[in-house]
């Protein structure tokens, strides 16, 4: 640091009291007076959604300051990307949310196609809907069984798990893979749907309601699963705004936004769907805003099947992909994951490599500002279940 540099850094520290944002209404806390106990929730722990740590400061078991750590994953998706061809990113992408990949293929996808200037044929846009809320109930379907194991349920996570694992049964039919799925590509997605594959889904959503049902009798009936959740981390509409909140986490906060109605892509603008909301804010009208979503799902998958077309082409013509020149250009994509707003930022400068590349995922934010600040005076014991209210999915923020 200079002279100059450091003089300027010095005045502006002395004139602190003109930013009032920048101060903390955070109590003195010196670890010496024995009154308060530095302890750390993950990175390897039951109660952490993913491989990230918060620093916890308790005084009794009541939290009084708490800050994310991430680094655990060290994955850098951002620059892998940039220096392999455009083809060679998706097996990249999947990776950077396991529960929910195509959401991240969908955006890359739409960005090669926006830059080069490619029309996807009709019959891929159904199949890539579907594929979408294919991906959205295994997503919720993990979901809900980690906030009921942020309370002890152990039982439903079985349920939900086992349940998500016939839904990856049908990925696998349609796509080859179970977890990661490399099915949208640019132009379109790679193949059609199996024979019988529309019948055997139509069952499965039948058996998932019925669970889902059980789900309603045994969670969010329950006294102590309200007890618990009612009341811890109440987000208000004017957080939503200030600390960037998406998704079930702001329309459970009375936020109408969902970039499916208000920006549909795909076939969404054909699907009958209504917007999800709650007025109250906290984990519990998190819960129910996504336990709905995954029922809406389920109705959406069952209008795809009903509306799509049984043939067509899937599958734009594309040059030689191993040697694509996409043209110099810039673009932003987005698309509502179980999260939120999940969106791509790529730029093309005519080679055959992606000039810069940024993804922009819910849970930088959720799991970092909007934890840190609902975590203060919260019990120790409600910092796992306040965590998975705000779904995070921490490679989103390791990108």
């Amino acid at each position: 640091m200079n002279r100059d540099s450091e003089s300027k850094y010095k005045g502006f520290e002395a004139d602190r009291s003109k930013y009032p944002q920048m101060e903390k209404d955070k109590p003195v806390i010196d670890l010496e007076s024995q009154k308060f106990i530095k302890t750390w929730q993950g990175p390897q722990h039951p109660g952490v959604t993913g491989n990230m740590s918060v620093e916890l400061i308790i005084n009794g078991d009541e939290i009084v300051d708490a800050k994310t750590h991430v680094g655990y994953l060290h994955r850098g998706f951002e620059k892998l990307m940039e220096r392999r061809r455009y083809i060679q990113c998706f097996p990249i992408v999947c990776r950077i949310c396991v529960p929910e990949p195509d959401t991240n293929e969908y955006c890359v996808s739409a960005a090669m196609e926006d830059l080069a200037g490619i029309v996807v044929p009709e019959k891929a846009l159904w199949l890539r809907t579907l594929n979408l809320e294919m991906s959205r109930v295994g997503s919720f379907l993990m979901w809900l069984g980690g906030q009921a194991g942020s309370l002890g349920m152990g039982a439903i996570s079985q349920w939900t798990i086992g349940m998500r694992d016939f839904w990856l049964d049908l990925f696998e039919e349609m796509t080859g893979g179970r977890v990661y799925h490399m099915y949208m590509i640019p132009g379109g997605v790679r193949k059609d749907l199996p024979e019988g594959f529309r019948d055997r889904t139509r069952e499965l959503i039948v058996r998932t309601r019925a669970l889902l049902f059980d789900i309603e009798k045994t969670f969010f009936n329950n006294a102590i699963v309200k007890a618990r959740l009612k009341g811890l981390g109440v987000i208000s509409p004017e957080m939503v705004t200030e600390y960037g909140i998406v998704g079930p986490s702001a329309r459970a906060s009375g936020i109408e936004d969902d970039i499916r109605i208000n920006n549909p892509y795909g076939k969404y603008a054909e699907l009958d769907m209504k917007m999800i909301t709650s007025d109250v804010g906290d984990a519990y009208a998190r819960a129910e805003v996504r336990y709905q979503e995954l029922h809406q799902s389920l109705d959406l998958i069952s209008q795809i099947m009903d509306k799509m077309p049984e043939g067509g082409k899937i599958q734009a013509k594309l040059p030689n992909v191993l040697h694509w020149k996409i043209p110099a250009g810039q673009t932003y994509v987005k698309a509502e994951s179980t999260r939120g707003e999940h969106g791509f930022y790529m730029v093309s400068d005519g080679t055959k490599y992606p000039r810069r590349v940024f993804a922009r995922g819910a849970s930088y934010t959720h799991a970092i500002s909007v934890l840190e600040k609902l975590a203060v005076n919260i019990s120790i014991s409600d910092l796992a279940a306040l965590m998975v209210s705000l779904h995070t999915c921490p490679p989103e923020i390791e990108r």
